[in-house]
């Protein structure tokens, strides 16, 4: 039989099938035969009865001729591996794994349509029959996930005597706004835990009274009503203003604040043209591959990391400094490029080279407290007021500092000084006091440190006699201070009364490096209701930063091609992507 001959005989689905040859030398095309049984069936150009033959009686020798066809896979086929089928419940559990990577991981429901991904899980299992689940599917595991894990969500709330809150609004690519929360406790067993609570889609106009009405909607939705202490936003006056109609106490983004303090010197100093043509300089290179090329090829000459210089955002914190950074580091590459190219940039000179490299040096402590203060997996709240006194420090001016600098310095001081009597300072006192790594209060004024033990005094007295603590308030006079009863009293009934803190302020500081949750997890028992106190005052966030992370969740999420999300899966999905990579 010559070539031509042979190719006729192949028969339907890839040679799997043959045409019966007559006894005249003609071919049957009305008579395919099996190339593995060898059973005659008759043939009407439809393959249905044919892949029912390849399904039931030759699966996995079906399998291994279409992968020797496509180049898949050259191993030989086992005969124990002949019609091996996966079970149900294996594709059911493979089912919810898909379903649990597609909310971690934050995958298109689509991708379970992928053909790619469908021959991947046929060769892994080696059926070539297992088709995925469909989107509905796929979906509706979800829901259940999404379930089964609030059903958790909310034991642990309800076991929680404090709940602190964090919340912030974000517009999607579709030009949809969504309202983020997320809430922080510390459990029984003396784990700081924040999760999501809801994104939910807004379509009122962002006024004082609709915040205030969407921030109580959540809480009464997860019951926690009567727990919530404190909620966390930025500055925003729309939020300001939500929170005063609020029964939780406010305490304003630390970070926030200080990017804004950053922000607000650096419009008063003397950085303005240095800074300028820094940007310039670095937007010449990044609005030109050719350019960036020829940067890369100087880097490599002179031994340097290939690595792209940054554009500072005013909305991204610390960009400014990596901008600078970047600069600093590979200016002579930036200046050997510029050298061999035509361009009408103004190079920076060298007192203002001299100048961004003392700016990097004031603004590096700056970005080592936003990213402390950011942490959402550790106390936070008792760091800031420590935080501040660091900066306050590291801002002071000195008689070696040139006048620009002494500039920036003191409008830093003047701006953050300002600020700090808006972030609820009393709360973070009462907060730094709890913590056992700065209840010695260095960061406070000595006339101020006594006061805050009277604070705590008080609301000590409030609990044991079963009321609730008073909320403090800004407005709210001192208390009076009453040393005699923090010192030495003599009344047994006062002794035993005051006895638990003044055991606490005498117990020893515990390191920069060590968890104060772990001491008092260690201690609790000896100091009652003062335990209550530190768990309740120290879950609360320095930051709105943890609810902003579940923006970024959102924005890998909602992408152009998934602009038509309906809103009740677009929650399902960030907070189950949230709660899934918490565990």
């Amino acid at each position: 039989m010559d070539k031509t001959q042979e190719d006729e005989t192949v028969g339907p689905l890839n040679g799997k099938f043959l045409y019966k040859n007559n006894r005249d030398g003609t071919i049957n095309k009305n008579i395919v035969i099996c190339s593995f049984c060898k059973k005659e069936f008759s043939y009407h150009r439809s393959n249905s009865s044919l892949t029912y033959h390849l399904n039931a009686k030759h699966v996995q020798a079906n399998s291994s001729v279409a992968s020797v066809a496509t180049g898949s896979s050259l191993r030989q086929t086992k005969l124990p591996e002949f019609g091996k089928r996966m079970s149900k419940s294996t594709t059911e559990k493979l089912t919810n794994t898909i379903a649990k990577w597609v909310a971690a991981d934050c995958r298109p429901i689509s991708i379970v349509e992928d053909k790619g991904l469908q021959e991947a899980f046929q060769v892994a299992a080696s059926d070539p029959t297992f088709q995925l689940p469909s989107r509905a599917t796929v979906m509706k595991k979800v829901s259940h996930i999404y379930d089964d894990e609030r059903r958790d969500k909310e034991e642990l709330l309800a076991v929680s005597c404090h709940v602190a809150l964090t919340g912030d609004h974000w517009t999607s690519v579709s030009n949809h706004n969504y309202l983020g929360v997320t809430a922080h406790l510390i459990d029984s067993e003396w784990k700081l835990k924040s999760f999501a609570l809801t994104v939910r889609k807004t379509v009122t106009r962002h006024y004082a009274d609709a915040c205030a009405e969407q921030f109580d909607a959540v809480t009464k939705e997860w019951q926690i009503e009567k727990k919530v202490t404190t909620i966390g936003t930025d500055s925003a006056r729309n939020m300001v203003a939500a929170a005063r109609q609020l029964p939780f106490e406010h305490v304003p983004c630390a970070a926030h604040i200080l990017q804004r303090t950053i922000t607000v010197s650096l419009e008063e100093s003397s950085f303005d043209t240095a800074l300028a043509k820094c940007r310039k300089i670095v937007g010449h290179f990044k609005h030109s591959p050719a350019s960036t090329e020829e940067l890369h090829q100087q880097q490599t000459a002179l031994g340097q990391a290939r690595e792209p210089l940054a554009q500072d955002v005013s909305t991204r914190w610390n960009s400014t400094l990596s901008m600078i950074s970047r600069y600093l580091r590979n200016q002579e590459a930036v200046n050997a490029t510029l050298a061999q190219q035509r361009h009408n940039l103004a190079t920076l000179t060298n007192l203002e080279c001299e100048k961004l490299q003392k700016l990097e040096v004031v603004l590096e402590p700056c970005k080592y407290v936003t990213e402390l203060l950011g942490g959402d997996s550790y106390v936070s709240c008792s760091v800031v007021l420590p935080a501040i006194c660091h900066l306050n420090r590291v801002m002071e001016p000195t008689d070696e500092d040139p006048g620009y600098m002494i500039k920036f310095k003191t409008a830093f001081l003047k701006d953050l000084d300002a600020r700090k009597a808006n972030i609820n300072i009393r709360w973070l006192k009462v907060a730094t006091a709890l913590d056992q790594r700065f209840k010695d209060l260095k960061s406070l004024h000595k006339n101020e440190r006594d006061e805050v033990w009277t604070w705590i005094e008080e609301m000590l007295r409030q609990s044991e006699a079963g009321l609730a603590p008073p909320q403090p308030t800004e407005d709210e006079p001192a208390a009076k201070k009453s040393f005699l009863l923090l010192c030495s009293s003599d009344s047994d009934s006062d002794k035993e009364e005051l006895g638990p803190l003044a055991r606490y302020k005498a117990e020893p500081c515990i390191r920069m490096h060590e968890c104060p949750l772990e001491w008092w997890a260690a201690h609790a028992g000896a100091y009652g209701q003062l335990s209550s106190l530190a768990r309740k005052y120290l879950a609360t966030p320095a930051t709105s930063v943890p609810c902003e992370r579940l923006f970024s969740l959102a924005g890998n999420i909602i992408q152009k091609k998934r602009a038509a999300l309906h809103s009740d899966n677009v929650n399902k999905l960030v907070c189950l992507s949230n709660w899934l990579k918490k565990t």
